[in-house]
C-alpha cells in the first residue's frame, strides 16, 4: 500500500472551481482498482489550503492514477489555479497491518 498526502494552496479567488474540479477527479478516481481511499479536505482556518490524502493498493498504482484522463484532466484544469507548486510526502503503513 502507498499512501500520499498532497498539499495544494490555491488562488483566493479559485477556491470555488478548484474545489469543482478536484471533487469531480476525487470522484472518478475512487473507481479505479488501485485507489482505495481518495479524501479531499479544506483547512479550515484558511480556506485556500487544501489535502488530498491518496490511499493506493500497490506502489505502482499511483503511476496508473497519473496516466488516466481524468487525472490529466484535472491537472490542466487546476494548474493555473494554484497559489504555489503543491507538494506531497509520501507514507506506508504501520498499523493496521496492510
Amino acid at each position: 500500500m502507498e499512501i500520499l498526502q498532497v498539499f495544494i494552496h490555491v488562488k483566493a479567488d479559485q477556491v470555488e472551481a478548484f474545489k469543482a474540479a478536484t471533487i469531480e477527479n476525487a470522484r472518478h478516481s475512487l473507481q479505479e482498482p488501485g485507489v482505495s481511499r481518495f479524501d479531499f479536505f479544506q483547512q479550515a482556518d484558511d480556506p485556500t489550503r487544501f489535502t488530498l490524502i491518496e490511499a493506493y493498493r500497490t506502489e505502482d498504482a499511483p503511476a496508473q492514477h497519473k496516466q488516466t484522463a481524468h487525472y490529466k484532466k484535472w491537472l490542466e484544469t487546476v494548474s493555473d489555479m494554484m497559489a504555489t507548486p503543491r507538494t506531497r510526502t509520501s507514507y506506508r503503513p504501520v498499523f493496521p497491518a496492510e
